[in-house]
């Protein structure tokens, strides 16, 4: 696998395997306008899923497609960050997540809007919008939630130990960044700057630890993907090609 086909699935995997994620809240939302405003948060995830996969089956050369990339991998062939990949959980836990990731996102966007390659730079651009919408709306809830009943705070800190040993791996570096995106670690200040408001405002204590799962962007995952792909996958396993 070429080193810019690498960097495309891992930027694609992750918003896919996220826009699933979310999407099984769908009906199963904490009240009505939630559960509209979570399926329209999956939607722009898919969407930007699709813009990655389209260029990632292009420079692959192999006459697949997005949807081929998407539906009829094994998880071992997935690029994405363990994050992502995480159950939802509880309320908290997926608030929580979609802003850690939404953190990260925003600065990577940024970045890669400057790409020498146009066509990276020209999907960063459009979808840096989306995910600044995003952002704002996470960080929105996480703040509301910590900032409220005992039983919000405690619930909201919980989600933020559990899930910040994920974290790291998005400023891991290896050659395949180098080459073809940005220096991750060059993502961790801003992420750090807007992480702080769960301490600042939030009263959440961030946790202290530097430990960090990592595996998910060279194809090593957690018994999760191998379960959400057997649900994402089962139609077009199942029935092949299968169009309406």
């Amino acid at each position: 696998m070429s080193g810019k086909l690498e960097y495309l699935l891992r930027l694609g995997d992750s918003v896919l395997i996220l826009g699933h994620r979310v999407s099984e809240w769908c009906g199963h939302g904490p009240y009505l306008e939630e559960d509209i405003a979570l399926a329209n948060t999956a939607l722009d995830l898919i969407g930007q899923a699709t813009l990655w996969l389209e260029y990632a089956a292009e420079v692959e050369g192999k006459g697949r497609t997005a949807d081929d990339l998407a539906f009829l991998r094994d998880s071992h062939e997935y690029r994405n960050l363990l994050l992502v990949e995480r159950p939802n959980g509880e309320f908290a836990s997926t608030i929580m997540r979609q802003f850690l990731f939404d953190a990260y996102s925003k600065p990577l966007l940024a970045r890669l809007a400057a790409h020498n390659d146009p066509r990276i730079a020209e999907i960063a651009a459009k979808t840096a919008k989306e995910t600044a919408y995003h952002l704002e709306r996470s960080t929105d809830l996480c703040v509301r939630l910590s900032d409220g009943s005992e039983e919000s705070h405690s619930r909201m800190q919980a989600a933020l130990d559990d899930l910040w040993p994920y974290t790291g791996e998005m400023f891991t570096r290896d050659d395949v960044d180098a080459e073809f995106g940005v220096d991750p670690a060059d993502l961790r200040a801003d992420w750090m700057s807007t992480v702080k408001q769960l301490e600042t405002v939030g009263t959440l204590n961030l946790p202290e630890t530097d430990f960090a799962h990592q595996g998910g962007k060279t194809g090593q995952h957690s018994e999760h993907l191998g379960y959400l792909l057997a649900e994402m996958q089962w139609l077009q396993r199942t029935h092949p090609g299968a169009t309406w």
